[in-house]
């Protein structure tokens, strides 16, 4: 069994006194912001828990303190890995606190459906205590083989209609209600969307949100006026040039985090200075080096992991309960690309 960690630990490593730890992980005031982030990490790392801790844990018959260490796996695949390094982050950060473990597992990009029962039982996924799935799965099929699995499941995405799993996601419908909205108080109407709209459950969303903020702004949203085509090729990229330099838009929203590059520097190609003459909000799942400091709705991947674990921590103590959906919301971060627009 794991030693108990106590406040005069906590006390001891930070070089404070047992009260200013007491205050901090309270939330009472007395100390700088940075003192208390400093305490609540430690605490965080080396599991100390406070009463209130404990006894919402307890609620939920999650044990503060587990005797069995418990071994979960993330089912990701290539087209995840850009974002799944910060759902682990968040996965690792809460299990630690319990002992538990979570092992990423590689989906391979060409598996059939008839194939995934050899695969899970070469990968040893039925031993797991419970499975997190990653977004973007291949098929549709596939993502069904794993909501099928008779273990506890939470879903790190957007669930399907009638799918009978826990999920946990942050929310690109709120994202991107906050990049158009922002725009429009600074006065830009004439937007261009970049993204595809079809591929995938959030981008799907993603597309929704945009054009129900557009109109709630008065401005009508006709698709074919928006680089929203993808048929596999770099062709999409073409298509927002055409479709640049045809509306002249003074501000562009750029929806999947890896077409923000591109997008980027294609306005740069074209002469456009960013955001003296073109704003750009790009959801980006964090900065990207090869960007300016991008203006963002920010996405709390990692903070979804932490959540998903307790998801996950609750679906196995409460087995019997209704599933849950929860959408984890981030706020806009303004950088150096938008600005109020020039009339």
């Amino acid at each position: 069994m794991r030693k108990r960690i106590t406040l005069h630990d906590l006390a001891a490593q930070l070089g404070l006194t047992i009260q200013t730890v007491s205050k901090a992980l309270r939330g009472l005031p007395g100390m700088s912001e940075q003192t208390r982030s400093e305490v609540f990490k430690l605490a965080r790392e080396l599991g100390y828990m406070t009463k209130d801790q404990k006894q919402n844990l307890q609620q939920d018959l999650i044990s503060p303190y587990p005797v069995v260490q418990r071994r979960f796996m993330l089912v990701q695949n290539k087209q995840s890995l850009n974002f799944n390094r910060l759902l682990l982050q968040g996965l690792h950060e809460r299990f630690m606190e319990f002992g538990h473990t979570v092992q990423p597992v590689m989906i391979p990009s060409k598996l059939k459906p008839s194939q995934f029962d050899d695969w899970a039982e070469n990968q040893g996924l039925l031993y797991a205590e419970g499975v997190f799935i990653a977004p973007r799965m291949n098929f549709d099929l596939l993502e069904q083989k794993l909501l099928e699995l008779q273990l506890p499941r939470i879903l790190l995405n957007f669930p399907p209609p009638e799918s009978k799993v826990d999920s946990v996601i942050w929310d690109v419908y709120e994202a991107v209600y906050q990049a158009v909205r922002r725009l429009v108080r600074l006065g830009h109407r004439n937007i261009l969307y970049v993204g595809d709209t079809k591929d995938q459950r959030g981008f799907v969303i993603r597309w929704q949100a945009f054009a129900e903020a557009m109109k709630e702004a008065g401005v009508a949203v006709d698709p074919s006026e928006h680089a929203i085509e993808r048929d596999g090729s770099e062709g999409w990229l073409q298509d927002f040039e055409r479709k640049y330099q045809l509306r002249q838009p003074t501000a562009v929203i750029c929806g999947i985090d890896e077409e923000a590059p591109p997008v980027y520097h294609t306005l740069r190609r074209l002469g456009v200075n960013v955001p003296q003459q073109c704003s750009l909000v790009a959801l980006l799942n964090e900065q990207i080096d090869t960007l300016p400091l991008c203006s963002r709705p920010q996405l709390p991947i990692r903070e979804a992991g932490y959540r998903a674990a307790d998801r996950m921590l609750w679906r196995i103590a409460n087995p019997h309960l209704p599933y849950e959906h929860v959408r984890l919301q981030g706020d806009f971060f303004t950088g150096s690309t938008i600005q109020k627009l020039q009339v």
